[in-house]
């Protein structure tokens, strides 16, 4: 029988499905429960909690114990995004379990600001400063959530202090990208640069909307010496903190300048996006957390693009809807989905970066036309 792997994560398809195909039985703990969540798992508990802050830890690791027992003897732990800002939780992980991915130190000193921005100062890398004080002129800078993920929890920064577990950033330009790659604590091999892009609100400027990779024939999305240098830093970070497993360097780029911002140090949302090569992802994933870097092989042929849809209105229920292959997390028939709120991640792949682009607005613009003349 197939090895069991205990997951857990805000969103937790993603990872379910890369499970199925390394060939391993996924045992699910996610805030979501969607429908394609639970035809992918093995076994499922919901966690507590809000889609940006850390679940409940008493509820999350009862979950997991639960997880673990109907597992019988599963593999390890995988972590998605949801724990960045609980480095505690993280290590009472550690203590039930076998952790695949970062441990509570490696997450202190990438997820920490004043550490993370000290860590990038001892190495040489270039990374926006950032202050515990409110700033002089708050227009040139950005308050932030310690750990925050998905850019929901960034605004503009004023004369108030910051609220407790928040730091505040100098603003940089630049497009945003991410250095996606593979780390076994000493070295990292590089899986793709994806371009990102926002879905802004008027309290979420910031809020993460999708990504897209180029195809291979086609020219890539950063220079190769800036990629050099990007993954030269990242590497160095890596060998610092004993970075294990799938990761992400997100990166502004102003011409030949660019910024390290932070480094996720968990499977992201390019996961669908990047697990197209021979070697299923989280194989490759496990096996570097416990030393042993795989062959990736060869980089897939086609560029692919992904974005979340979120809601334009409150879906209170969610209607059965006869959901297109290209849509991923679907909500359950009945559930609830708030306005602004995820509702689902539409994927597409082209020829190249274009194609790919087009398909996916194509895509998403026929998803909410059919959902708009459902409700009507």
């Amino acid at each position: 029988m197939a090895d069991a792997i205990l997951i857990a994560t805000q969103a937790g398809r993603a990872l379910a499905q890369a499970a199925r195909r390394a060939g391993l039985r996924p045992y699910v703990a996610d805030l979501f429960g969607d429908s394609d969540t639970l035809a992918a798992a093995e076994a499922y508990r919901p966690l507590p909690g809000r889609f940006g802050t850390a679940p409940c830890a008493a509820e999350t690791l009862a979950a997991l114990d639960d997880l673990a027992g109907a597992a019988g003897h599963p593999l390890g732990l995988v972590l998605g995004s949801g724990f960045e800002d609980a480095p505690g939780l993280v290590a009472e992980f550690a203590r039930r379990h076998r952790l695949l991915g970062a441990t509570a130190e490696t997450i202190v000193s990438l997820k920490d600001p004043v550490a993370f921005a000290a860590l990038c100062a001892r190495h040489d890398v270039p990374h926006p400063a950032i202050a515990l004080d409110p700033p002089a002129e708050p227009s040139r800078w950005l308050l932030k959530r310690t750990g925050g993920s998905g850019g929901g929890h960034i605004r503009a920064a004023t004369r108030s202090s910051a609220p407790p577990g928040h730091y505040f950033q100098a603003r940089v330009p630049g497009r945003a990208h991410a250095l996606n790659v593979l780390a076994d604590g000493r070295a990292i091999r590089i899986l793709a640069a994806t371009e990102q892009w926002c879905a802004p609100t008027p309290i979420r400027p910031y809020r993460y909307a999708g990504a897209v990779t180029r195809g291979a024939a086609e020219p890539p999305a950063l220079p190769e010496r800036l990629v050099a240098a990007i993954a030269d830093a990242t590497a160095r970070i890596v060998a610092a903190t004993g970075l294990r497993g799938l990761a992400s360097a997100d990166i502004l780029v102003d011409g030949a300048d660019w910024w390290l911002m932070e480094i996720n140090p968990r499977p992201g949302a390019t996961l669908d996006l990047l697990d197209r090569r021979p070697v299923p992802l989280l194989g490759a994933h496990i096996g570097a957390c416990l030393g042993a870097m795989p062959e990736l092989g060869a980089p897939p042929v086609g560029a692919a693009a992904a974005q979340i849809c979120y809601a334009d209105r409150e879906l209170a229920p969610v209607p059965d809807h006869d959901w297109p292959d290209c849509v991923r997390d679907r909500p359950r028939p009945g559930s609830v989905v708030r306005r602004d709120a995820p509702l689902c991640t539409v994927l597409a792949e082209g020829a190249d970066r274009a194609e790919a682009l087009d398909l996916l607005e194509s895509r998403t613009a026929c998803l909410r036309a059919a959902l708009a003349a459902q409700k009507t």
